[in-house]
């Protein structure tokens, strides 16, 4: 058989691969699950039918994450966010000429593109969400047993002994079972496939499920082996106008089991499906600054007065550098508009160095919510919250929201819970971003290791109470911290240390210490 040729996207400084099959009058832009190569696709019969179905009624165009399969390899200690990957999306459709496109997200696909929906809805058609999920760990996997998934990869990676936890239907056929081995060694590196499993665990985008514009159909086995059912229905609940469709089986792949039922619903929804009528909304981090305290009251002061316009002259070009823009400036403060939270931080850090290098205090700003196109991002909630969080930090501080520290997880963001702010009559869970200089000295940690040195303070500190065999929950409590800062360290901590589980991390504490 001869395979379509690939082609390489630029995103950024990488190349990402793709392949365009078909030429039917929609573009559908396949957004992969956990594991892909383009070439190893077509080499099982159940994957090429789902293809060449798909790409009977479609323009098929379908891609590899950076890091797997034939695109550009990445450390797997620094592998990207759902952002990152979100603009890799995008740099496929322009490199593939699509200016509008259906999505098909599958599995950990399904997320992803959910965020692209809720950012880029002019550019989406459609969404179909196959076997999809807004939390990782309340309908796939918990934290136990994703370490319990960790060790096995870590073990037998590219025996195809992951197969069961996906497809226990096919677990019986050794011909499948050898494929699925080629499978996962052709698409990413032990090391990697451990990174991209606990990367994935982190997905929780429960809050922007309210923001999709777009018409959506969710489609899931009643008993998938992977993704729980409820993962669906929640789906289905708090995406406005959703449709969903139960398939049977409980292999979690789409092309094996009845892989024709999903395409007939498909192909249906996507020959019926017409594009939303209402304001094109779209998610997006807003990033609010404020003058505060004292350099407020010296900006009577002419020189001051020089220094915050030096500030405002350089504001839209820190704000080009991530991707952003300036959407207000005025009386009550600066509005920059980012695609998402980790670059509005990244953004916010570039900006407190500013600041402190021209004399001016500033305190910011950040939360994720649905915006107006443009201009129209400085009205409404988001934009109310955002500019809240401002004015409430003190000088060189920068105050999260919750949703949008969730949104960032994963990251390599550090936050601290600092309170509650109440809004529009809501209370409204706040964090502060946390410069790693400025962690607190590590308590109960005996002596220095060479293998700790690349962990921050803080993050040795959580260790050294990992190591007590203390849970998330109570070193939240000892440390006066939020459970979701605790495990973001603990993920943070397993990718810097190379290491698959909470015990080895606390055997490799207590060997530093014996040492």
């Amino acid at each position: 058989m001869k395979l379509p040729q690939t082609r390489d996207a630029r995103s950024g400084d990488l190349r990402l691969a793709y392949q365009v099959v078909g030429q039917g009058p929609i573009n559908l832009v396949f957004v992969p699950g956990f594991l892909s190569n383009l070439d190893v696709h077509w080499e099982d019969p159940g994957y090429a039918h789902l293809l060449r179905r798909l790409s009977g009624f479609t323009r098929l165009i379908q891609f590899e994450k950076r890091g797997t399969g034939l695109s550009d390899r990445v450390d797997p200690a620094h592998l990207p966010d759902l952002e990152t990957r979100m603009d890799d999306v995008r740099a496929v459709m322009d490199a593939a000429g699509s200016g509008r496109a259906a999505l098909l997200g599958a599995s950990e696909g399904a997320p992803m593109s959910l965020l692209f929906a809720a950012t880029h809805p002019e550019r989406v058609r459609a969404l179909v969400l196959y076997g999809g999920y807004a939390c990782f760990h309340r309908w796939v996997q918990d934290a136990e047993a994703v370490e319990q998934f960790v060790a096995q990869a870590d073990t037998s990676w590219g025996q195809g002994r992951t197969l069961r936890a996906f497809a226990p239907g096919r677990a019986g056929d050794p011909e499948f079972r050898g494929w699925w081995a080629r499978f996962e060694r052709l698409s990413c590196s032990p090391n990697a496939g451990i990174a991209l499993a606990r990367m994935n665990s982190a997905i929780d985008l429960r809050a922007i499920l309210p923001g999709i514009r777009v018409p959506t159909l969710i489609l899931h086995r009643r008993h998938d082996a992977r993704a729980s059912p409820e993962a669906a229905s929640y789906l289905a609940r708090h995406i406005p106008g959703a449709e969903l469709r139960w398939l049977e089986g409980r292999d979690h792949p789409i092309w094996t089991g009845d892989t024709d039922a999903a395409v007939d619903a498909i192909e249906e929804f996507l020959t019926r499906a017409t594009p939303s009528t209402q304001p094109e909304r779209s998610l997006a981090a807003l990033l609010a600054l404020r003058i505060t305290g004292a350099s407020r009251r010296a900006l009577l002061d002419g020189e001051l007065a020089e220094r915050a316009g030096t500030f405002d002259a350089r504001l839209s070009d820190e704000a080009r550098c991530f991707g952003g823009s300036v959407v207000a400036s005025g009386p009550e403060g600066r509005l920059l508009r980012l695609d998402g939270p980790s670059r509005a931080l990244g953004c916010a850090r570039n900006l407190s160095a500013l600041a402190r290098s021209l004399g001016i205090g500033l305190g910011q700003g950040v939360h994720v919510g649905e915006v107006l196109p443009g201009e129209g991002a400085a009205s409404g909630v988001t934009a109310r919250i955002a500019l809240a969080l401002a004015g409430e930090a003190t000088p060189g501080v920068v105050l999260v929201s919750m949703v949008a520290a969730e949104v960032a997880f994963g990251t390599g963001q550090h936050f601290v819970s600092w309170g509650e702010i109440r809004i529009d009559g809501a209370c409204l869970s706040v964090e502060r971003l946390v410069p790693e200089q400025h962690l607190e000295p590590a308590r109960g940690i005996r002596g220095h290791n060479p293998d700790l040195t690349h962990l921050t303070l803080r993050e040795r500190e959580v260790l050294g109470l990992v190591a007590e065999g203390l849970s998330n929950h109570e070193i939240a409590e000892r440390l006066e911290l939020s459970a979701h800062t605790v495990k973001r360290h603990v993920t943070n901590i397993l990718l810097k240390l190379d290491l698959p589980s909470r015990a080895a991390a606390a055997a490799l504490l207590a060997r530093s210490e014996a040492s």
